[in-house]
């Protein structure tokens, strides 16, 4: 597991961004975290890399929105408000993860059904600095980020 401590929210993009570099069609990353924790920014330092930043918007009443890169499609899935992964097959939910790179907050429900080879990024607040974040990142299957 790699630990990176964010102290502000432009931290948190710009270490996103440097993992952008590495991610590649089929990716998946799991964002999980409290309200509030950096997701979503997080996602905005992917988008920035792939030169998409000013698009970016919460999926929360749309489940999951769709940004296209020169190189294939980004797919940004908030699954907060699903009852279960019953739903996310009734959406086609896993027919978007060979399609492009998917970013999951809130994705810890849907661990059972991944591909075997995704990243998980915990977020977690700092009880003494609002701004500080703790960003636990963890590999699973044969996927390896090399950038550390």
């Amino acid at each position: 597991m790699y630990q990176f401590i964010s102290k502000c929210e432009q931290d948190t993009i710009e270490f996103a961004s440097k993992i952008a570099k590495k991610l590649e069609k089929k990716d998946i990353v799991v964002l999980s975290g409290e309200l509030g924790s950096g997701k979503t920014k997080f996602v905005q330092g992917i988008l920035k890399y792939f030169g998409l930043e000013n698009e970016i918007s919460s999926p929360t009443f749309t489940i999951v929105n769709e940004y296209t890169a020169s190189c294939f499609p980004i797919y940004h899935f908030d699954v907060y408000r699903l009852s279960d992964i019953d739903e996310f097959y009734a959406m086609g939910g896993e027919e978007y993860f060979e399609n492009g790179i998917c970013l999951i907050e809130w994705g810890e429900m849907l661990e059972d059904i991944l591909p075997p080879d995704y990243i998980k990024i915990t977020f977690k607040k700092d009880a003494d600095n609002d701004d500080y974040r703790k960003i636990e990142i963890e590999t699973f299957g044969n996927k390896i980020l090399n950038i550390f």
